[in-house]
């Protein structure tokens, strides 16, 4: 039952963020899962939950394999240390703060990867424009996305 219900939140997300732009700018909720992931079950399931999604992300965006994949596995794995009592007991506050981060660490490690090992394929500003109006759109889900332990 569990496998079904992160496979439905998958592909929905897919769907949504290739439907749905704001000011021309698509959203990002497979950050989202990530984040979820490293929140709700620790390091090593965000980070591997990331990299699963991140890699599902790689192979239908048709450019080189891997950006998606490092990103999605890095937000997974740092999201459990934000907000779990590592480094920050969680709030609303903490939560969003967190998603703003990682969304736009998500977006400018895509970027870095993409322009090291293949073509770089936007300017910085538009890189910087999407990855602050995708952090902003996220950054209200970190009230919503709370550890299990949260009062």
């Amino acid at each position: 039952m569990k496998y079904l219900y992160w496979t439905i939140c998958i592909l929905l997300s897919f769907i949504l963020q290739s439907r749905i732009s704001v000011i021309g700018v698509a959203l990002n909720l497979t950050v989202l899962l990530a984040y979820y992931a490293g929140i709700r079950y620790g390091a090593t399931a965000g980070m591997l939950t990331g990299a699963l999604i991140g890699a599902l992300e790689d192979s239908l965006s048709m450019s080189i394999f891997g950006p998606n994949m490092l990103a999605k596995g890095t937000v997974g794995f740092l999201s459990s240390f934000f907000v779990t009592g590592k480094f920050f007991r969680w709030t609303p506050v903490a939560g969003i703060f967190a998603v703003l981060f990682l969304t736009f660490m998500d977006n400018i490690i895509i970027f870095l990867s993409r322009s090291m090992f293949d073509k770089t394929s936007a300017a910085l500003s538009m890189v910087l424009f999407t990855a602050v109006m995708q952090s902003f759109l996220n950054a209200p889900a970190g009230i919503f996305i709370r550890p299990k332990d949260a009062d």
